[in-house]
């Protein structure tokens, strides 16, 4: 019986040995009426050469953890704002009674904010609460509070606010100088108003300027940019790793259409922590200045210095007196590191500065003649000083003034009165008050001056009373609490 079962094994073997040359031959013969050339059969041979087969031990990247322990701690922001219009609806009233003065329009928006502490500090983008009058937090489970704006930054388009909430979810800040290039990444946030959402993609470059803050005054862009899909209502929502771990604050996509087209850009961690930090204690963010005046190294300008590498910012130039001049940078030196971390671009050189206070010390590199040297530096602020900088009363208030002409006085009936030009987030916005509006007293004290404002605003402690009018005659008051 065994001897059996081997002959009927072997004759099943040759069977299908005989099968396979038949059919090889076949396949052979169906060709050999139309062979190729020596040339094209080499080109042919050679474009569909198999490639070796590379097995992988990874397992897949699991989100679920990381998303759980994230998504209460994103929240909906929503706010309004005034927007003004020119003009009647109704030609009709045009026609007959002319353009009147600009008509104020109230509008909402929203956005989304990350909550960083128990105590209820939220940060999101600048852009989300901007020229706010009010601003609504809403939870993930639905509780709804009125948040108090605490400051901003435009210059990296962070802003910080402050809801009265009990237990909260916090999301662990993590470090965006870890994340390399191919690593997951989720985004969470509201977009179009589709709250709590959550998207997945990749790390698809660091440091990255996109100019997308050129005009704000000493713009800080140094944007992780990624390819999960963020669209709007994403703006001061959360990038996670897979770690649960927050390391960056979705603030801009790159599309022509405005929505999603595979380029999402956020504020690192690393600068959020910075501009936090400064606000929760200063109330304005100390920037750390060198005083100098940079580009990215071009290949021309390395071979003149005599560097193998394409790395480093170029200085074109050095202000009398800054932090630079008193470390003896000059103009043409190659800054290749601040603190030990490289500087190849612009914006990574931004980045590694903006984590440093006037008065700070560190190491700068740097490249002169193609020899590298070392200098320590101290930085100074603005001023070309060491100290710190309190938040300004203008700030505080968030509004550009104007002093009335005697003509313009009189043609008000008025005798004093300083007009507010521009408004921006502050304290007169949150109040109600709109362009325009004419400030003739502040808690019963006559105001004459731009420079009345000032000095009567940093003499309070406690509530403001504006007292004045605006230019159609209609009389108003606000009040406000400093803290």
């Amino acid at each position: 019986m065994k001897e059996t079962l081997n002959f009927k094994v072997l004759v099943a073997v040759f069977a299908t040995g005989l099968l396979g040359g038949i059919a090889g031959y076949g396949i052979s013969k169906s060709f050999s009426g139309n062979e190729p050339k020596k040339d094209e059969a080499k080109i042919e041979n050679t474009r569909f050469t198999s490639l070796p087969t590379v097995y992988s031990s990874a397992e897949p990247t699991e989100f679920s953890t990381a998303a759980e322990k994230c998504i209460d701690g994103v929240v909906h922001v929503k706010t309004k704002y005034v927007r003004e219009n020119q003009g009647y609806d109704n030609p009709f009233f045009q026609y007959f009674f002319g353009l009147p003065e600009m008509q104020q329009q109230p509008s909402q928006a929203s956005g989304s904010g990350v909550i960083i502490s128990k105590e209820g500090y939220i940060v999101t983008n600048n852009h989300v609460i901007e020229n706010s009058t009010s601003i609504e937090v809403v939870l993930n489970d639905r509780r709804s509070y009125e948040a108090r704006l605490i400051g901003t930054d435009p210059a990296t388009d962070i802003a910080l606010l402050k809801i009265e909430a009990d237990s909260l979810t916090v999301i662990p800040i993590g470090n965006s100088d870890n994340l390399k290039i191919g690593e997951w990444v989720l985004a969470i946030g509201n977009p179009f108003n589709l709250t709590s959402t959550i998207t997945a993609g990749i790390v698809s470059a660091k440091a990255r300027n996109i100019n997308i803050l050129d005009h704000k005054t000493g713009a800080i862009e140094s944007f992780i940019q990624t390819d999960a899909a963020v669209n709007p209502g994403n703006s001061g929502g959360a990038l996670i790793n897979t770690n649960g771990q927050l390391v960056g604050i979705n603030t801009a996509i790159a599309s022509q259409t405005g929505s999603f087209t595979g380029y999402a850009f956020a504020v690192p961690v690393s600068i959020v922590q910075k501009v936090v930090a400064d606000l929760m204690e200063y109330g304005a963010v100390q920037r750390a200045l060198l005083g100098i005046r940079i580009s990215d190294l071009t290949p021309e300008v390395a071979k003149e210095n005599n560097l193998n590498k394409i790395n480093g910012v170029f200085i074109e130039s050095v202000l009398e007196g800054s932090s630079a001049d008193d470390a003896g940078l000059k103009k043409g030196d190659i800054i290749l590191s601040i603190d030990g971390k490289n500087t190849n671009t612009v914006a990574q050189l931004q980045e590694q500065i903006n984590r440093f206070r006037p008065g700070d010390k560190t190491e700068v590199s740097f490249a002169r003649d193609g020899k590298i040297q070392t200098s320590t530096i101290t930085f100074k602020n603005a001023d070309n000083g060491l100290t710190m900088r309190k938040q300004k009363v203008m700030e505080v208030l968030g509004a550009s003034f104007e002093e009335l002409s005697a003509s313009d006085l009189k043609k008000l009936n008025l005798r004093y009165g300083v007009q507010v030009t521009d408004l921006r987030s502050g304290k007169l916005l949150s109040a109600g008050v709109r362009k325009g509006f004419i400030i003739s007293e502040i808690n019963n004290t006559p105001v004459t001056s731009i420079g009345d404002i000032e000095k009567i605003i940093a003499g309070i402690k406690g509530g403001v009373y504006l007292g004045g009018m605006y230019p159609s005659g209609q009389a108003a008051y606000y009040a406000f609490g400093l803290e």
